[in-house]
């Protein structure tokens, strides 16, 4: 039997009591821009410094966003005393060397998803972090959207009963370009650790860590993962079949079922989208949830750099929602699955 209501959900609304915090920029890319934008127009944030090793790019930039220092120095913006937490929105080649720069001129850290290239380099920025007493973030905005609170909810108060299965995707039709970021083995390329990373993710929340990982796949000529089925098997009978490509697009859905609810978020489930709650049987009753916040698409990065502010004024070097434990048993995931569709070469 479905509840009468969905729960309603937790936000990390603006002004609640978390710090002002001043953000420096590094890697003024397409994301860093976006990014950027949702900090200044719903949050109480501001971006007060940006690096980029060109000075057109800093500067044009900065003039876009209305920051006041342009820098084309990593080791100035670390240093610069007016930036309280950095934002990394580098090729994640460069997340490493990035995020512990940072870390050790003391400041809080986000770093744009993934983490780390692997597990190994993510377990080092982890180490750094706690050795260093600064928090450190992935910036893995979908678990700080409304949606996200609502599903955690119904996944505590049991309301799915026994998880059976989670369906996820995510496939884009990116072209096939040597020379695009994702088909560039030495910048961390391939459809695993940029677009697969969030149906893994999103198993992860709901089962917790797999026991193990099966995965089938391919590589593109240039030596990155272009796509992959995996399944991960969870407690019991639980497990999660989840796919991810860059060759096609694909639905970008997901599903949890359980004994007692079937629940599904709309397209493009990473981003602000709709839930729907159902009986297990055909045709049952369901409940639907639209975001009521008027926040879609991009907007949506500003939940997670309210949530940071709200960590580093609880004194947190973590976040609660998604640990560094958690980001870096994800990351151990996708090792994994790209261990086997590359012939043991991850």
């Amino acid at each position: 039997m479905l509840p009468h209501h969905l729960p309603e959900p937790e936000l990390f609304r603006p002004e609640t009591g978390e710090p002002a915090l001043r953000w420096g920029v590094v890697g003024p890319g397409g994301i860093a821009g976006a990014f950027v934008s949702a900090l200044h127009a719903h949050t109480a944030q501001r971006a007060v410094a940006v690096s980029s090793r060109s000075a057109e790019r800093a500067g044009s930039f900065a003039d876009q966003h209305g920051i006041a220092h342009r820098l084309t120095s990593l080791d100035e913006l670390v240093a610069h005393p007016e930036v309280d937490v950095v934002y990394v929105a580098t090729p994640q080649s460069e997340h490493l060397a990035v995020g512990l720069a940072a870390i050790a001129a003391g400041k809080h850290v986000l770093i744009e998803k993934p983490l780390a290239m692997n597990a190994a380099e993510a377990r080092q920025l982890q180490a750094a972090a706690a050795s260093a007493g600064v928090l450190l973030m992935e910036a893995m905005w979908t678990r700080y959207l409304p949606q996200t609170s609502i599903i955690r909810q119904l996944l505590a108060d049991g309301a799915l009963g026994e998880i059976r299965t989670v369906l996820a995707d995510h496939g884009q039709a990116i072209p096939a370009d040597p020379s695009h970021r994702l088909y560039r083995p030495e910048l961390g390329g391939g459809a695993l650790l940029d677009l697969g990373i969030y149906p893994v993710q999103f198993a992860s929340m709901v089962l917790g860590a797999p026991r193990s990982v099966t995965a089938v796949g391919g590589m593109t000529d240039t030596g990155v993962d272009a796509y992959a089925s995996m399944v991960l098997a969870g407690e019991g009978v639980a497990q999660a079949t989840l796919t991810t490509s860059m060759l096609a697009r694909t639905p970008n859905t997901a599903t949890i079922s359980g004994s007692e609810a079937v629940l599904t978020l709309g397209q493009f489930f990473y981003t602000p989208t709709t839930l729907r709650l159902e009986e297990p049987k055909p045709f049952g009753d369901a409940l639907e949830w639209t975001d009521p916040t008027g926040l879609a698409l991009f907007d949506g990065l500003s939940w997670e750099a309210t949530a940071l502010a709200r960590f580093v004024g609880e004194g947190r070097t973590e976040s609660p929602l998604h640990t560094l434990d958690e980001t870096v048993s994800i990351l151990e995931a996708i090792d994994a699955v790209r261990a086997q569709i590359s012939g043991g070469a991850a």
